[in-house]
């Protein structure tokens, strides 16, 4: 195997970042409450001796870490944000919460933040060796789950040097993501109408809560006459309280919005609001519409992963053990032939012989596949050249947001995979840090892509990160 020049800089500071990754793990924290996450990450950075802007776009959890003089900035993006009650305890094989409705790390972000930092580091020490001109940045970005940060972020002009972004989510197949994903929006419907004694004057009163379930209804119907790719989710986050005996006046509900473009994102939010003032005017309520967050959808990088893949497949596949592939077997059987098919499916490859842990990398010509899902570094992928990889931690098949992936998020193969990603993610960076015809080719590429309209927010200019409004849909403290 060739050795890239900064994978020797990654084997020098792995343990501390493998540190970082577990303090995380335990103390999970949700969209736009990662105080403690955000602060250990901030700890690493001063031990680093990196120039730490804090409370970037003025909020609390996010931040920024500078190393370096002249020459290109690389940005590797970090996330550290939890989901809530998924609390799990550590390598178990069946459901055991560590705190009985607590949070826990669903999606890895608590490795995902480390790898970025780790990776950034390394680049770091590989320009002060050689000493070569260029920049990293590492981005601690928060609430990434329903938050959409980095779209507040980029609006507060924190991507506006940076020449490269580069990241990586972990998963249970190591590949490039070559392809786009879907736009979303967050949105609070609240219905207002006028309280009443159910029994003795119910023509009185005016049903929130019937505004809210009417919608629901009308929404449903709705899903026939939808796009194939378009998704629609929908939770109460205020049902009018518990008195049965009062017309609630009162109710309030959340809808996620989802489309493969930002623009026919904004069309269906624009049928679905219909709908919403046709369950107020049925009802005689008051109907207000307040848009929380919005992700735009991702743009890939051609040159970019080029460069990505020929690293991934210069490192190989992670060095799993036996012991690895048995540990990750037992999980392994936890989970159904749906969720090991999906995970295959969503890498764009066929199963073949059944493994527990990947032994083998995604050709780079496997056909794209989008990935179903949101994430704010499409937000980022409109305003600089990003690229960005899947790793290979979890037991194949894992599914997303389950207890399952938290179980093994401080696992011998999940910490492999994490350096295994920060090797790729490193070498990525200081290829693009020598090569400036890499440079300019992604930089050509991207204005491409983007077309004549470039990035268009779906967030007015006037909104400013809900750190409030999701504190009661999606922060809740571990006790």
């Amino acid at each position: 195997m060739n050795e890239h020049p900064v994978w020797s800089h990654v084997n020098f500071s792995q343990e501390r970042f493998h540190a970082l990754s577990d303090a995380v793990w335990a103390t999970p924290e949700t969209c736009y409450g990662e105080e403690q996450s955000v602060a250990a990450h901030i700890a690493e950075l001063e031990h680093q001796g990196f120039h730490i802007t804090r409370n970037v776009a003025d909020i609390p959890t996010a931040v920024i870490g500078e190393a370096g003089n002249g020459g290109p900035i690389i940005a590797f993006l970090g996330e550290f944000d939890a989901l809530a009650s998924l609390s799990q305890e550590a390598d178990a094989t069946e459901p055991k919460p560590l705190h009985a409705g607590g949070n826990g790390h669903g999606c890895g972000h608590h490795m995902l933040g480390s790898a970025a930092m780790l990776a950034a580091v390394a680049v770091r020490d590989w320009l002060e060796a050689t000493g070569t001109p260029g920049r990293v940045r590492y981005y601690g970005c928060p609430a990434e789950e329903g938050g959409a940060a980095k779209a507040f972020m980029i609006k507060a002009g924190a991507f506006e040097e940076v020449d490269i972004a580069i990241t990586w989510h972990p998963g249970s197949i190591a590949n490039v993501l070559r392809g786009s994903s879907l736009a979303s929006c967050r949105v609070d419907f609240t219905f207002l109408g006028r309280a009443s004694h159910a029994a003795a004057s119910p023509h009185l009163g005016r049903s929130a809560l019937d505004a809210v379930e009417l919608m629901n209804v009308g929404v449903n119907y709705l899903r026939e006459h939808i796009p194939d790719q378009a998704r629609i989710h929908y939770a109460y986050i205020n049902a009018g309280g518990i008195s049965a005996n009062v017309v609630q006046a009162n109710a309030q509900v959340r809808y996620v919005i989802r489309e493969p473009t930002s623009r026919e994102m904004k069309k269906l939010l624009e049928r679905v609001t219909k709908v919403a003032e046709g369950a107020a005017m049925m009802t005689e309520t008051q109907m207000s519409a307040n848009l929380v967050t919005a992700a735009a959808e991702l743009v890939p990088n051609g040159p970019l992963c080029e460069a990505m893949q020929k690293n991934l497949e210069m490192l190989g596949p992670p060095p799993f053990t036996n012991a690895d592939r048995d540990y990750a077997a037992a999980m392994q059987a936890t989970m159904s032939e749906d969720d090991i098919a999906s995970a295959y499916a969503m890498a764009g490859i066929s199963e073949g012989e059944r493994k527990s842990l990947v032994d083998f990398l995604v050709p780079a010509d496997t056909p794209i596949v989008p990935l179903p899902g949101t994430t704010d570094v499409g937000d980022v992928s409109w305003v600089v050249p990003t690229v960005q990889l899947w790793g290979a931690n979890y037991a194949i098949g894992t599914p997303f947001h389950s207890w399952q992936m938290v179980a093994q998020g401080k696992s011998a193969p999940a910490i492999k995979g994490m350096i295994h990603a920060a090797k790729v993610m490193a070498a990525t960076g200081v290829d693009a840090i020598l090569d400036p015809d890499l440079q300019a080719r992604a930089k050509s590429d991207h204005t491409a892509r983007l077309g004549k309209c470039g990035y268009v927010p779906v967030l007015p200019q006037s909104a400013k990160p809900p750190i409030a409004e999701m504190a009661g849909g999606c922060r809740q403290a571990t006790p």
